[in-house]
């Protein structure tokens, strides 16, 4: 093995390569090339000349079918003009052509006005005798296309592709008189004049396709801008919002899309501004309540003298207090727990069977009148060491706000006996009460009942909050039915989709428990 040549410095590690580089070089942020109003407007017009093009191809071709149709409508009317005269009368003499097909030829000729680009062959026993004048292109000194002619005994349909006028189809029709051809008439279409009217049009349309698209990109742009004015208010508005100053919002006009946005984003807004007052809330809570026995102990140790009953008494002052201080650290880790997926492990529960687990644990909390309520024979699937660690610390609470040989009742009842439904878990109690202001903030974390006589007003204000999260991680709830000087009910209610059919104990219910962040806590 090849040792490393000694330097004199230690090699940089890639945590301390990447530190430097971010230091020497801080990331820019990414920013498209383009604005979404660029973009939009891009697309649009790039839609707007694909429906053009394909549109002016379309009427393009339309247009040139139309012609071909045209020019064959036309060749076989002057074919069927024609065949009229044969077995007709001369108009100059009032008698029958007969069999003379150059009087016919003359004649016909002589009253035709052929359209722009057309022109008729008449040929007479095998040989050119007549054309219409001032032709495009003369074809008969073409001896293919006159052997091709003459040569016919029936309608033939023919194109030549390349002449000094142009491509040009042809009908060439034989004549026949009194059952012999005679002769043969040719009609000849020169399309490119038309062609080139069609061009034409196809260029002017192309044209306005194009002013069109500058018009509708010069008032797309401000139209646009017009629409994405909100959005942009929105993004200001977003950037003047500071981490400390949640409480701005933003101002929603209309119904589309852009005001859902803005709705959308003063509710995360709020959401957040709630989220971030509860955690300095929180904070501040803790800090307090952890911060008093903290100088509880630091003020006897100070002040601890050599007498040993006096030692004696400022350490077990001082193992309450550390005991105290454990207790609130444990609980504080069980609700960050709660948010945790492997918060519970569920298994099949009775009911019923928990329930007198449940109470032969509480009854030892203090000198009440314990009660068993109704009981119904369900099953859940749940984690049971987890809805005995709530109902035991919501008979804790009972026991806290009752007074000697007050009443506490556990029960369980289904939401609708014999068939699938909720299941309530409550106990009863006939102490205090909490007014009903105090009702929707005893579940917050380290909140108290204010109305509460102050020797009832003890412990950290946790215990709620932890069975708040305990029912929410069961996807469930947990309520609170109150009168003040009479007592207080606590139900945590645990939804349907929990509870299991009679000799369903194998089957696996799917309780995937998911929390935001707790907030309960004790009254």
């Amino acid at each position: 093995m090849t040792a490393a040549p000694a330097t004199g410095t230690m090699p940089m590690t890639t945590t301390e390569a990447t530190r430097e580089t971010t230091t020497e070089s801080p990331v820019r942020r990414w920013r498209p090339a383009l604005g979404l109003r660029l973009r939009l407007l891009g697309w649009a017009l790039a839609l707007l000349a694909i429906a053009s093009l394909a549109s002016v191809v379309v009427i393009r071709q339309v247009l040139l079918n139309q012609l071909e149709n045209r020019i064959a409508a036309d060749m076989r009317q002057e074919v069927t003009e024609f065949r009229r005269l044969v077995g007709g009368r001369d108009p100059a003499s009032g008698q029958p052509f007969g069999t003379d097909l150059r009087a016919i030829a003359d004649t016909y000729l002589l009253r035709n006005e052929p359209q722009a680009g057309e022109l008729v062959l008449v040929f007479v026993d095998g040989t050119f005798h007549r054309a219409t004048a001032n032709p495009p292109y003369d074809p008969s000194g073409d001896p293919d296309l006159l052997r091709r002619w003459t040569g016919l005994t029936d309608s033939t349909y023919g194109r030549i592709a390349d002449s000094p006028a142009g491509s040009a189809r042809w009908l060439a029709v034989p004549v026949v008189i009194d059952g012999a051809v005679r002769g043969q008439v040719v009609v000849l279409e020169f399309g490119a004049e038309r062609r080139a009217e069609i061009d034409r049009a196809v260029r002017l349309m192309t044209l306005a396709c194009l002013l069109v698209i500058v018009v509708v990109a010069a008032g797309g742009y401000l139209a646009m801008g017009r629409a994405l004015r909100p959005l942009r208010t929105v993004t200001e508005t977003a950037r003047t919002i500071e981490e400390t100053d949640l409480s701005r919002r933003i101002a929603v006009t209309g119904t589309d899309e852009v005001a859902d946005l803005a709705h959308t984003f003063n509710g995360m807004l709020g959401r957040l501004h709630r989220a971030f007052a509860a955690q300095q809330a929180f904070v501040s809570d803790a800090g307090h309540e952890l911060r008093t026995p903290i100088t509880i102990v630091r003020g006897h140790l100070e002040l601890m003298g050599d007498d040993p009953d006096e030692r004696a008494e400022t350490v077990a002052l001082i193992t309450d207090e550390l005991d105290r201080m454990n207790r609130m650290v444990n609980d504080l880790l069980m609700l960050a727990r709660a948010e945790q997926p492997d918060f519970l492990h569920p298994e099949r529960v009775e009911v019923a069977m928990m329930m007198h687990d449940v109470y032969a644990k509480a009854v030892a909390l203090g000198d009440r009148d314990w009660r068993l309520g109704d009981l119904d024979d369900t099953a859940v699937w749940a984690d049971r060491q987890r809805l005995t660690q709530a109902l035991m610390q919501l008979a804790q609470n009972a026991v806290q706000f009752t007074e000697v040989g007050d009443t506490i009742e556990l029960s369980a009842r289904s939401e609708t006996p014999g068939q699938p439904g909720r299941v309530l878990l409550a106990v009863r109690d006939t102490g205090v009460g909490i007014e009903p202001e105090d009702r929707e903030r005893i579940f917050a974390r380290f909140a108290r009942a204010e109305h509460a006589p102050r020797r009832h007003a003890e412990g950290a204000g946790l215990g709620l909050a932890i069975v708040a999260a305990i029912a929410e991680a069961h996807r469930g709830t947990v309520a609170v039915d109150s009168v003040p000087g009479a007592g207080s009910t606590f139900t945590l209610v645990l939804p349907a989709g929990a509870v299991l059919a009679p000799g369903l104990s194998d089957i696996l219910l799917p309780v995937r428990p998911h929390l935001g962040p707790a907030d309960g806590a004790d009254r």
